[in-house]
């Protein structure tokens, strides 16, 4: 441990960054171990499984740039596709403060990422990380009920907590309420089994085998989960969008987050949309900036498509753009926009 404290206080000396300029000496420790580097965020992998046919489970070990996650977050997780770096927002199972990092990654059809991982993931590749946000978290002091809800690849940040919550020893109530397609696709069911204090109950919406709850979600399977639910009972859901507002429609003071880009529109301002770079331009429809590019035959860089991971993000030149997620709206000078999220107020130049 000295010896490895020394070295890198010798790394980041100011003489050490001279001799190395401009690139600095991140560019050089990586040529020997690709995690080695104090400015970004980086991981090796260092265990992969496949727990299902359309899952894929990443065991990472982070470097020092790396600065942790609460368990619930998100992060930004960097993989290079045919040579260029593509980034997907994935939300760690693994609990927090832990030394590795635990992705279960869900294959989607048509998903570029995800598919990727899938087929191709292997111990020893290098894939970058981003800063962990998201306030799908618990809060610190701890709720005496709980009650999860998670559906599909939903269940992750839920594992999160519930991993977290079992390293600190809670002595609260806890259960949980999780939907697959069928039990050949549900992440986690022999963990699951034997976690001892959690009340967990299993809707599967394509097959009947081995499920513990009649049909799709209803109160039923709420009440069924935890009796005499109430307001004080913490509710967390993750899932599709159809789950989290049928939850929040009997639950309204429940948490959550949802994987699945919103639908968003505003009306169309009619303004002049150039797309500097190309030489493109359109009347403004109403649309994020995104959709508006791909209707005009470009093919910007994209990834959750709901303003979560920035790999999105171009320079706007001129104009006034308004975020669809928050309603704020931008200054008219040069400044970095989200193309996900934003939509023209007017004549806009985007660099792109």
């Amino acid at each position: 441990m000295f010896t490895e404290t020394l070295t890198r206080r010798v790394l980041r000396s100011p003489l050490v960054d001279l001799l190395t300029g401009p690139h600095g000496v991140d560019r050089y420790t990586e040529l020997v171990t690709p995690t080695w580097t104090d400015a970004e965020a980086r991981a090796q992998v260092v265990a992969v499984a496949r727990p299902t046919a359309r899952a894929v489970t990443l065991t990472l070990r982070p470097n020092r740039a790396f600065a942790g996650f609460r368990a619930g977050q998100h992060v930004n997780l960097a993989v290079e596709i045919d040579g260029r770096r593509r980034v997907r927002p994935y939300s760690p199972a693994s609990a927090q403060h832990t030394r590795h990092v635990e992705l279960t990654v869900g294959r989607h059809d048509g998903g570029l990422v995800s598919n990727h991982l899938y087929e191709h993931a292997r111990p020893g590749m290098t894939v970058g990380l981003g800063d962990a946000s998201g306030d799908f978290v618990l809060p610190d002091e701890r709720p005496h009920r709980i009650l999860f809800v998670s559906g599909g690849s939903g269940i992750t940040p839920v594992m999160s907590m519930l991993r977290t919550l079992r390293a600190e020893r809670f002595g609260g109530e806890v259960a949980f309420v999780h939907y697959a397609r069928s039990a050949d696709e549900a992440c986690y069911r022999a963990e699951l089994d034997t976690m001892a204090g959690v009340r967990v109950l299993r809707g599967y919406t394509r097959s009947t085998v081995g499920s513990d709850l009649d049909g799709r979600f209803g109160p039923a399977h709420l009440a069924a989960a935890m009796p005499d639910l109430d307001d004080d009972t913490a509710v967390y859901v993750c899932g599709p969008t159809d789950l989290v507002d049928a939850v929040k429609a009997h639950c309204p003071q429940a948490r959550s987050e949802s994987f699945v880009p919103p639908r968003l529109a505003s009306a169309a301002s009619g303004g002049a949309v150039r797309f500097t770079e190309s030489g493109a331009t359109i009347t403004d429809d109403g649309r994020p900036l995104l959709e508006q590019a791909e209707a005009a035959g470009l093919t910007p860089e994209s990834g959750c498509r709901m303003g979560i991971c920035h790999s999105c993000t171009r320079r706007k030149t001129h104009g006034v753009v308004k975020n669809l997620i928050t309603g704020a709206v931008s200054g008219p000078d040069a400044e970095d926009v989200q193309i996900c999220v934003s939509a023209p107020v007017g004549d806009v130049d985007i660099a792109l």
